[in-house]
């Protein structure tokens, strides 16, 4: 009976391992993957593919921003918003990073429970849901501080855990 549970083990173990990339990112961040009739933009957009590209989303989240009633984001300069880059970091802003507290719940936990170190895209997706919760958090008053306030420590911790875990020693065998 024991070597039947540890050959089912080691099984589940294999099968986890081999799971595509793919399908991993598509259960933090389904909406990047999931095509938009209306938008000509790419599938799973990404905004950082070089230094600077870096740069530019910093100039992007460091200038006002504004957030609709509709929750949509839209950069007020107009200078920065007619950059290529920012029809891109509206479509992740409004398409792919969630918004409602329960979609930001189930990204931290589902971040809580990822193997590994995030991709480079879903780091960028989860700072971005960070900064989007910081700007509700400064919002908000009374109980929906606490709720938000919760939902952006949590994300904080999930990125500052991958943080820890891609920059520590690599063993190699």
């Amino acid at each position: 009976m024991h070597w039947k549970m540890l050959l089912l083990l080691l099984l589940y173990q294999s099968a986890q391992a081999t799971m595509s990339h793919r399908w991993t990112r598509a259960m933090l961040f389904p909406a990047a993957h999931r095509p938009k009739k209306s938008s000509s933009l790419p599938l799973n957009p990404v905004l950082q593919t070089s230094l600077q590209e870096v740069e530019l989303l910093y100039q992007f989240l460091l200038a006002e921003l504004e957030i609709g009633s509709d929750l949509k984001i839209s950069i007020k300069d107009e200078e920065l918003a007619s950059l290529r880059k920012a029809s891109n970091f509206r479509a992740i802003c409004n398409d792919v990073i969630p918004k409602s507290i329960p979609d930001i719940r189930r990204l931290s936990a589902s971040l809580a429970s990822h193997p590994g170190v995030l991709k480079k895209e879903d780091f960028e997706r989860t700072a971005l849901t960070l900064a989007y919760a910081a700007y509700r958090t400064a919002l908000s008053q009374g109980y929906q501080k606490d709720i938000w306030t919760h939902t952006l420590v949590s994300l904080f911790q999930a990125l500052r855990h991958d943080l820890v875990r891609s920059s520590g020693p690599t063993v190699s065998l």
